[in-house]
């Protein structure tokens, strides 16, 4: 992703509707980790260690912090390692192929939005399974469908959108075991695909205060809905490295 872009989104990801509800996601997985037994510092009194890959602005990674674990954001990047710098977190600058973490030593990594970004994401991938620890967990985001394939993902970076079965694919190669695979953004969807077949560039807008209300309300009632097994713009899934392996 560009410098400009990164700024853009740090600018952007404390109002925006987009990213307040990832965040939100985030939480809720957190806690159901929690309430399953998976808690930072549950079994010693220092906290687990987390890693955010692509942190950019570091709102995920201050999600982790506010859950109790003890985050490292993980930029590419040298604007977003800055800026990720500038907000007081603790960053580093790193390829996600050749993550620089001691196999087995997280409780957690968190990847959204980053796989998609990686020609070989499957070394991606194979590197999140070996940072963690026996019984961690990775969360993952990616966009989905390449019909909805535009200007916006070139404006970004993407190399691919992934369906159910390829993201499948590259994290059980892994290694990994999937827990839970679902769709997000899919009450949107239509508004996106529209959008996208109009769009010169990167979808990442500051909008007015009214639509931006608007959109948070339509994305947070999906979460009240039976919605996970339908087409969506992105796919979300939480996976584990096995106890043996």
């Amino acid at each position: 992703m560009e410098a400009t872009e990164i700024r853009k989104l740090a600018a952007l990801e404390d109002t925006h509707w987009w990213y307040r509800e990832r965040r939100a996601l985030l939480a809720r997985a957190l806690r159901r980790l929690a309430a399953n037994g998976q808690r930072p510092g549950a079994s010693s009194s220092t906290p687990e260690r987390a890693l955010d890959i692509g942190a950019a602005g570091g709102g995920n990674t201050r999600v982790l912090r506010a859950h109790g674990w003890q985050p490292l954001a993980l930029e590419y990047s040298a604007e977003g390692a800055q800026v990720a710098a500038e907000r007081g977190l603790d960053v580093i600058r790193a390829d996600a192929r050749y993550l620089p973490v001691p196999s087995a030593s997280l409780g957690l990594v968190v990847a959204f939005d980053i796989l998609e970004h990686i020609e070989e994401d499957h070394l991606a991938a194979a590197e999140i399974r070996r940072t963690l620890r026996p019984g961690g967990t990775a969360l993952i985001a990616v966009p989905c469908d390449m019909r909805l394939w535009s200007a916006h993902d070139v404006a970004v970076g993407h190399v691919r959108r992934y369906d159910r079965d390829s993201l499948t694919a590259v994290v059980e190669k892994a290694g990994l075991v999937i827990d839970e695979l679902w769709s997000w953004n899919v009450l949107l969807r239509p508004v996106a695909a529209w959008r996208r077949r109009k769009s010169t560039g990167s979808d990442l807008d500051d909008l007015p205060g009214v639509v931006n209300l608007g959109l948070r309300t339509i994305i947070t009632a999906e979460r009240y809905l039976p919605v996970k097994s339908l087409p969506g713009v992105s796919l979300m899934l939480r996976a584990h490295r096995p106890l043996t392996d």
